[in-house]
This record gives C-alpha cells, structure tokens and sequence, in this order.
C-alpha cells in the first residue's frame, strides 16, 4: 500500500490539511465538525504551547505571548519572540505544520512522513525555501510546494479535459492576491498575479470595531482604554460579518462590555449588510485594480477569461460576487469552499504524487438557483415580478440565505411570496414551487422591511419564511424533493446502486469516526481538568456554572456522547477565556 501523503494549506490567518482516500479528497477536521486551525502560536501562563484557537482567543489580551501572520516573515532574516525565547520564522511555521501533521495521523491511524505545501504565486525562491525547511524541521519530508492558485484551479478542475483560462480572486483573512491561471488537459500554470499582503478579512472586521467603538463614544463611553472590552468587540465583529454574508440584518450583543461609574455598559447595535459593504468599498475597488492589473500582466483581456474562482473565507462577503460579476460580466464560481479549496487542491497533488487515482472534488450543491419575485426595474421598465435570486445555482448545501424586501403601499398588511426555481430575470419565466401569504403586518407606511429566508437541505427539502423585521411575525413553507431529478421508482433504484457503491467504504469510515470521537475526548479531558485548577478562582457565579458544564461533560463521555459535548465544551471554553484575561 502506497505511503500517504497529505496536503497542507500553510496560510497566513487560517490552515488547513487534506489527503485523498479511495479517490476522495477529505479536508481534515480540527475539532469536530471544524477543519480550520487558525494560524496563531502561543503560550498559556503555564508555558504550555497553544496553536490555533486557544492561542487565537488569548492573543488580543496577551500579545506578547502569542504569534500571528508569520507567514508574512518567511523567507526574512528577522525573529520573533513567544516568551523569553525567539524563533525563525520557520520554526513558528514548523509548529503550526506540526500540529496539522499530528491531526492528519490521528485521522489516518497511521504516521505521516511528506506532505505537499501550498505558498502565495508571488512568493520568492527564498520564501519558497523557508516553507521547505519549515516542513522539515515539523518532521515532514515536502514532496512538492505549489502555488494556492494552481491547488485552487486544481479542486474545481479535477480531471478537466481542454484549454481553460481561469481568474482566481484570493481573499483571505491577512492578504489578497489574484492570479491569472491557464489549464490544458491537467497542467495548471499561472500566468500572472498581483495583490497585497495586508489586505483581507481582518481588514473588514476593523471597519466593524471601529463602526462600534464609534457607536459606544456617541454614549459617552470609550472602550479602547480596556483590552478585555476590545477583545469581545473584535469577536463581536467577525462574529457580525459572517452573519451578513447570509443575512440583511444582524444584531451585534455584548453584555456588560465594561462598567462606567459602577453601572455596566452594554453593547447592542443592529448592522445592516448595506452599511458594512459601504465601509468596505474602497478595499473591494482596490482589489478589482488589482485584477485589472494581472490581466494585463498575462497579456489578456476580460473577453479572454472563462471562468473566475473565489478563494479564501472573506469572498463569501455577497459584494465581491456582485462587484466581480458587473466588472468582468462572468459568473463567479463559487461551488467548492473558498476557505478549503486550496487545501483540497494541496491533496489532489498528492495523491497523484502518491500514485493514487484522483477523482473530481466531490461537494453537494444545488444545480439551481431559487428565489422570489419583488417589484423592481427589469429592462428598465418597472416590473412587478422581477426574479430575486435567493440561493444561487452551485451553491454547496446545505445552506440557509436571505434578503429583505419591502412593502410597496402605506399601510399595506398583507405580502404575497412566491418561491421559484430558475435563473430567467422575468420571474413568470421561471418555474413556481409554492406561494403563501403574510398577512396582518403592521400599518405603516411604504417600505416596511419583509426578511425572506430560504433553507435548502441535502435531502432536497426547502423552507421558506417571511418575516416583519419590525415585529417578528413569520409565516412559512415548505417544499419537498426540489433537487429531484428522478422519478420515486428511478430514485430509490439510484439510491440502490450508490448504496452498493459505497459499502467497501463503510468500515474505513467508522475507522475515521472513532479516531475523530478518540481526539475529542482527549480535549473534552483537557478542558475539565483546566476547568477545574481554576475554580477558586472564579466568582459564584461563574463557579456554579462551570461545576455544571463539567458535569455536563463528564455526563457526555460517560455516555459516548459525542455530539453532546459541542455546547458544553464552547460554554466552558469562553468562561475559562474570560476568567483567565
């Protein structure tokens, strides 16, 4: 049996690992249900090491204990100091590469000794040299380092037959870059790239923490002055930005941010999509120069692109789509995860590196797009049933999204929603699923906010709710089998036959499951011993629930209840963060 070898997406904010089993590629889990290591190391008070979210959750408070971006320093003569030591940056790469292989190992049930590694196109031959050394010196042999655009193309062109020239737009969450890549029968090769490597998501969060400090000041309070406050105001941010990319609204929270004249202040705000992508325009325009920029360096133009693929967890902010598509006048692919499509891309060349057969990536998505109708201009008429798609067409799903419409009379009570499937403008041109009616809305004048929310799961079941934002009433529908492609008889002969398909697979996956089950244990054990050190140290408060958490816990294990352990572990984890600052 030919040795593993595993992919490794070593980025600047986030990493992650992936290897190809049986054809598949698999982007690893962290911790359960959660392939993302953040790329933080630090040190606990107790000088024990801290990689990823550990070492993420304490850096705001104790920066001089933790290390981020040093991606950005590979391939530089400068340390950094973690404690009363410096490092290369190779060796706080090498820690980071470390745990990843360690996480691969316990996935696989078997040591992992090479590994592919994924580097920006802009990266010099010394930065290049400096990943290399960084796998080795984490005790991983590098059979090859790649470009993240090339393991991008790669993911989403798995077995792509023909010529093919493909803009990749990488936006993660410290840096941007945007490649020109050319495939033909396999080969992937950038032809041109630009960007910058001080732009990304982290960015975005900014103009958040700085939209809600601004926010806190107009009530005369300044949280600036505390770092535990910011700490939660940072959190509260990103927290709010992933929330916009699926929601018109959210509402950011935080009780007792700090106190004033012994009196808490609390934090509550509502945010709105359309003010976070007005605070974040100009970074959008900037990086649209830039793709301007490496089209003219790979000598094409626009009419010479076919495909654009979006890369890295802030593309899924809906105005980088919608930018990208009117400046280019291309459907943006976004069917593979932007946050592990390099990743996957890393594996698939190594499992042909390895000698395996390397199938597509195989992700579920919609094959279509669904939405509802709303007056709006449509070829610059008004038009009563211009189509608003909701869900777009190669979505991965499951996936819940939503927008707002509005009422169009003063004191209208009532809305009639339509739901559709198709991708015509004209919404009649489309095929109707369902219609309901929300009726008793409040009277008041024109422009009442309705929240359409459309949830698709695998099983091909849609729901549909509408919601007066101002009172929450809610009226709802659902629709069944809308992914069928088959009739009843078809469908279960299908099913049959994949059944069949997949049973020599069962075992290797229970294999998975319990080593998976055997890591959450472990920092299920972790946490309450830590828990436990701790509690003198805690208020009565805080101690009775965390008594209770550990309970929770230990009840969970005793009980091989894995799934329970998910809201006890994330209650007790955020105690112990707040009790430790």
């Amino acid at each position: 049996m030919a040795e593993k070898i595993i992919g490794i997406d070593l980025g600047t904010t986030n990493s992650e690992v992936a290897v190809v089993d049986n054809g598949r590629v698999t982007v690893i889990d962290i911790t359960s249900g959660h392939p993302i290591l953040p790329s933080f190391v630090g040190l606990a008070d107790d000088g024990a090491i801290l990689v990823g979210e550990p070492a993420r959750n304490q850096y705001v408070l104790y920066p001089e204990r933790t290390i981020k971006s040093i991606k950005r320093r590979m391939g530089g003569a400068d340390q950094v100091e973690l404690g009363d030591t410096t490092y290369t940056p190779q060796e706080i790469s090498a820690i980071i590469l470390r745990r990843l292989k360690d996480i691969a190992e316990a996935h696989l049930g078997e040591p992992v000794h090479k590994a592919v590694i994924t580097v920006p196109a802009y990266f010099s031959d010394t930065q290049r040299q400096a990943t290399r050394e960084a796998g080795e010196i984490a005790g991983l042999e590098v059979a090859r380092i790649i470009n993240e655009p090339t393991a991008a193309a790669l993911s989403y062109e798995a077995n792509h037959q023909g010529h093919k020239k493909v803009l990749v737009y990488d936006l993660g969450g410290g840096t941007f870059d945007v490649s020109v890549v050319g495939i033909e029968d396999n080969v992937v090769e950038v032809l041109a790239s630009h960007g910058n490597n001080h732009l990304g998501g982290d960015d975005f969060d900014a103009k958040i923490v700085e939209h809600l400090v601004e926010h806190l000041k107009g009530q005369n309070v300044d949280p600036t002055e505390s770092r535990k406050a910011m700490a939660r105001i940072t959190r509260a941010a990103e927290t709010a930005k992933i929330a916009l990319s699926d929601q018109p609204y959210t509402r950011v929270e935080e009780e007792y941010l700090l106190e004033r004249d012994g009196t808490p202040v609390n934090l509550s705000l509502e945010l709105s999509r359309d003010e976070y992508e007005d605070m974040i325009t100009g970074y959008i325009d900037e990086t649209l120069e830039a793709v301007h920029i490496a089209l003219k360096g790979a000598n094409l133009t626009v009419s010479a692109i076919d495909e654009v693929l979006l890369v890295g967890g802030a593309t899924r902010t809906p105005l980088i789509t919608r930018r990208l598509e009117e400046d280019l006048g291309l459907t943006v692919r976004a069917e593979v995860n932007p946050d592990l499509c390099v990743a996957a891309g890393a594996a698939i060349q190594a499992g042909m590196l390895a000698g395996e057969t390397v199938s597509a990536v195989l992700v579920d998505i919609t094959p279509y797009t669904f939405g509802t109708s709303a007056v709006s201009e449509l070829n610059g008429i008004p038009y009563p049933f211009t189509y608003v798609p909701i869900i777009h067409k190669n979505t991965p799903i499951p996936v819940t999204k939503s927008d707002v419409v509005y009422t169009m009379h003063d004191r209208q009570e009532a809305v009639l929603v339509h739901v559709y499937q198709g991708e015509d403008p004209d919404a009649l041109n489309n095929i109707e699923l369902g219609q309901f009616f929300v009726e008793n809305l409040s009277k008041v004048p024109a422009g009442n906010p309705i929240i359409i929310q459309f949830s698709l799961d695998l099983n091909g079941i849609m729901n549909v709710s509408a919601r007066e934002k101002k009172t929450g009433l809610e009226k709802s529908i659902r629709i069944d089998n809308v992914l069928s492609r088959f009739q009843e008889g078809e469908l279960k002969t299908a099913r049959a036959r994949v059944d069949a398909l997949f049973a020599d697979e069962e075992k290797p996956a229970e294999t998975a499951k319990s080593t998976t089950d055997h890591q959450l244990t472990a920092q299920a054990r972790a946490l309450v011993e830590k828990a436990e050190r701790l509690l003198d140290s805690a208020t009565e408060d805080d101690r009775e629930e965390m008594i209770n958490l550990i309970e929770g816990i230990k009840d969970a294990l005793g009980n091989n209840d894995f799934p329970a352990l998910a809201a006890p572990m994330a209650a007790l984890s955020d105690i112990l963060f707040y009790l430790e600052s």
